[in-house]
């Protein structure tokens, strides 16, 4: 069985669905998500604590700076803003796909794991992430 999930972002931040997905699957199997955009990322990470996701955009930001940082005036690919290459970097670094299994019709995932959109790009933007489950 497959759908969509729908992601409304408003600029760069992990954005959680694990409700939505929850509530989606049934029975016993293995769901695949895959985002269907070049400039975001999936995660499954911390939900207890907002700090993790402020500190995991933090470091990725240190790590890929915008494309008018002095230190990346390397890049070529700038015609769609400072923001856009960088955000291919961190999408090429970070999963774009997930694999989870789902038992008695439940997620498994730890207790403080949810699963994350990672927005890479100034701009709000309206995600896909392709759905799948692969039930026994």
């Amino acid at each position: 069985m497959q759908t969509s999930f729908v992601i409304e972002t408003r600029g760069p931040a992990l954005y959680e669905f694990t409700d939505e997905v929850s509530r989606w699957v049934w029975g016993d199997g293995l769901l695949t998500l895959l985002v269907q955009h070049t400039s975001a990322s999936l995660l499954i990470q911390e939900n207890a604590d907002a700090d993790v996701q402020r500190d995991l955009q933090a470091y990725f930001n240190r790590l890929v700076p915008h494309s008018d940082a002095p230190q990346m005036a390397y890049l070529r690919h700038t015609i769609e803003g400072p923001d856009d290459m960088p955000a291919h970097i961190k999408a090429a670094m970070l999963p774009v796909s997930l694999s989870i299994p789902v038992r008695a019709g439940r997620l498994v995932l730890g207790t403080w794991q949810g699963i994350y959109l990672f927005e890479h790009r100034d701009a709000p933007h309206t995600r896909t992430v392709a759905a799948h489950l692969r039930a026994d």
